[in-house]
């Protein structure tokens, strides 16, 4: 008799030896078994026409030369809408609350006679980070969730992984795959709490290691911001709003490249192993409740994130204030490493302020664009002479020539585009890697593995771009 070592062993052997579509062989039969005991049993009345339709939907959906068009324009028409209609609101909630917010406030602080430094600490940096943080950030979430949402509660989501499906299997990553990356969308974090539908540990670990070329939330502002007020302009008179949201889809597309590139090249060489298989059943489409999905949206999505932003904004704005009016010698701390850091950074694309905000900002992604303002006036003096290197600008032309002062030029905003793709994941998802894997090796793998592609890839941007211009 066969001990139960020799019986796991011979199972093990044997195992490599079925076939490798054999899972979904069984799940083709088992279902295909179902439907037909179903067609003998069950006695349709008036639901044929509605499945009839679905039915020819899922055609156009699912179908191999038009799923993958239909989820780019998908995508990239809910991008232009977020890019365009965010652009007045926007505007107005930042003179709302930037301009006449930190203007009021600071006549407050000087009339009841408050130390400078106090008005400094509390007004010039943690309320106007956090200011900043909401007037940016609020218009595009309360665009892109809902829209999200709808396609989500429509059914049209499932429908994106399954046309992934067979990509995630040909790069050695499981076909859940699509799904943790879809929920990466919304927060890195999220999609790797996701990874537990995964079942194989090595494919698992895949997901968790390429879910930050997904971009999450606190991502799309940086994106739609530097899109708007650089890429866009780029682009003849009445054509901005379309090339912007274009050169964000771009970003996106690259984003999900990037994780099946580095799919594909973890599971050939650390993580090796066969790929194994899911099934997945579509549900059926439903007309979404829009009241219900525009509440569910802002308070579960919108309102969620953006408290957690203003959260991390209140001392990320303390932390900018102090680094730039905390002198050793004749330079503050900011100026100090944005100075240092500033020959590397240009040669690369960017800026000393962007590796600085990046450094500032790893509590949450959500603050690098108001960061990078704050510190591009305190530190630069870029504001114009405002007074105490304070910025109250926020019309997004205004925006550009403060950047512009700094010496940005459209390939700094591409450059930037490309390295809040590629870049560490902020300190939550950090935290949840480490969680989730027990292994501080590979939770500095997920650190540093993207980190070096952003370095690469915006040098190698950079220089084509120098060459030809």
């Amino acid at each position: 008799m066969k001990s139960k070592d020799d019986v796991l062993k011979e199972a093990g052997e044997l195992r490599w030896q079925l076939p490798q579509d054999l899972h979904d062989r069984i799940a083709e039969s088992i279902h295909g078994e179902a439907a037909r005991i179903a067609e003998r049993s069950v006695t349709r009345s008036g639901g044929d026409r509605r499945l009839a339709w679905q039915q020819a939907l899922d055609r156009l959906l699912t179908h191999p030369l038009t799923a993958f068009p239909i989820m780019i324009a998908v995508l990239g028409a809910i991008l232009w809408l977020t890019i365009v209609g965010a652009n007045v609101p926007s505007a107005m909630l930042g003179s709302l609350l930037v301009d006449k917010g930190h203007g009021w406030l600071s006549e407050l602080f000087i009339s009841v006679g408050a130390p400078w430094w106090l008005k400094g600490l509390l007004v010039d940096g943690m309320y106007l980070a956090t200011a900043w943080v909401i007037s940016v950030m609020l218009p595009p979430m309360a665009i892109f969730f809902p829209c999200f949402t709808l396609l989500e509660d429509f059914g049209y989501l499932p429908r994106v992984a399954f046309n992934l499906d067979r990509m995630f299997q040909r790069v050695g990553a499981h076909g859940k795959q699509a799904l943790t990356m879809a929920m990466g969308l919304g927060c890195n974090a999220a999609g790797v709490v996701a990874t537990r539908i995964i079942d194989s540990p090595r494919e698992r670990l895949i997901a968790i290691l390429t879910n930050n070329f997904s971009l999450c939330n606190g991502r799309w502002p940086t994106q739609i911001l530097m899109a708007g007020v650089f890429i866009g302009t780029l682009a003849p008179r009445g054509w901005g709003g379309s090339i912007a949201a274009l050169s964000v889809l771009a970003v996106a597309l690259l984003g999900f490249g990037f994780a099946m590139l580095s799919s594909w090249m973890l599971a050939r060489t650390v993580l090796r192993g066969e790929a194994s298989t899911f099934s997945l059943e579509l549900p059926p489409y439903r007309p979404p409740d829009f009241w219900k999905t525009l509440y569910t949206s802002v308070i579960d999505r919108t309102l969620i994130v953006l408290w957690r932003a203003v959260v991390f904004a209140l001392p990320a704005g303390a932390a900018i204030w102090l680094s730039a009016n905390v002198f050793i010698g004749d330079q503050s701390l900011a100026a100090w490493f944005v100075h240092g850091t500033d020959p590397f950074a240009r040669l690369i694309g960017l800026t000393g302020v962007i590796l600085l905000a990046y450094i500032v900002a790893i509590p949450a992604n959500e603050i690098v664009v108001p960061t990078i303002l704050m510190l591009t006036v305190l530190v630069t003096g870029a504001a114009g002479g405002q007074g105490a290197g304070v910025m109250f600008e926020t019309d997004p032309g205004n925006v550009r020539a403060i950047l512009e002062a700094d010496g940005w030029t459209s390939l700094t905003a591409m450059c930037l585009m490309l390295f809040s793709l590629c870049h560490n994941p902020c300190s939550t998802t950090l935290y949840t890697i480490y969680k989730e894997t027990r292994s501080w090796k590979w939770t500095a793998v997920s650190a540093f593995m993207p980190l070096v592609v952003g370095f690469v890839l915006c040098g190698l941007v950079a220089a084509v771009w120098r060459s030809l211009s």
